[in-house]
């Protein structure tokens, strides 16, 4: 179990159940001062009553939510020093010309719109700052072939794109982007489509991912793709110089 200690403040999206209340917790832990936010109120209030922190209600994919957010995450609790946007969203999908066209976007409003709604509200603060880390759920949906849900790999491969884009854009600010794949971790969101004798990943490994994220031992590795249960953190982060200078842990086309 990591033994990183942490200070300062975090908001969380998505964290009223699962991968983002295991988050949440886990922050709370190391030590930080976390807000949470999600959509259904109950739910969000009980995360934040446990971990002592601050329940924020709202959709990730509204603009006027998202900024409110982080205007009460700053006033209540402090300067955000870490975003974890974990907020997403799935759809049942057999065929995707049988969705409705809305139902359909609306995974990408929530999955792709709200990480980079979260992030347009926190980063003027961290440049002004000068400090802050940022850390994207992604999914192996984005690279792995087989995937039957267009929408949901649709979204995390532009996700997974867009926070290593960002990660260059703010490398020369110090604030390190991150993106991850928890794995395939039994949620709500994942339900039972995958039965019970599919590969399961233990709910603990991303957040004890993300702490290490947060502690600042791995910025090197800002803007590659990590996996919470496939990749060795530690190992990386002693490798980085080779990872970075061969190109390792990216999302690539090779010929």
């Amino acid at each position: 179990m990591p033994s990183d200690r942490l200070d300062g403040v975090a908001l969380v999206t998505g964290g009223g159940r699962g991968i983002g209340a295991s988050i949440a917790r886990e922050l709370t832990d190391a030590g930080m001062k976390v807000a949470v936010s999600a959509r259904t109120r109950n739910q969000v209030e009980a995360i934040a009553a446990e971990v002592d922190g601050l329940a924020l209600v709202g959709d990730v994919s509204r603009r006027s939510d998202v900024e409110e957010w982080a205007r009460r995450t700053e006033t209540e609790l402090g300067p955000i020093d870490l975003l974890v946007a974990n907020a997403g969203l799935s759809v049942r999908e057999t065929s995707a010309w049988e969705l409705e066209p809305e139902e359909w976007w609306h995974v990408l409003e929530v999955n792709v719109l709200g990480a980079y709604l979260s992030c347009r509200a926190v980063i003027p603060g961290m440049l002004e700052r000068g400090r802050g880390r940022i850390v994207l759920t992604g999914s192996g949906a984005a690279y792995l072939p087989g995937s039957r849900n267009t929408a949901y790999s649709a979204s995390k491969a532009a996700l997974c794109r867009f926070g290593e884009t960002l990660a260059l854009q703010l490398a020369d600010h110090g604030i390190p982007v991150f993106f991850f794949s928890p794995g395939l971790v039994r949620t709500e969101l994942t339900g039972d489509s995958f039965g019970d004798d599919a590969p399961w990943t233990p709910p603990e490994l991303a957040p004890r991912l993300v702490r290490v994220l947060a502690s600042g031992r791995a910025d090197a590795l800002a803007g590659r793709y990590l996996h919470a249960e496939h990749d060795d953190v530690e190992d990386l982060i002693r490798r980085a110089d080779e990872i970075a200078e061969n190109d390792l842990n990216a999302i690539r086309l090779r010929r």
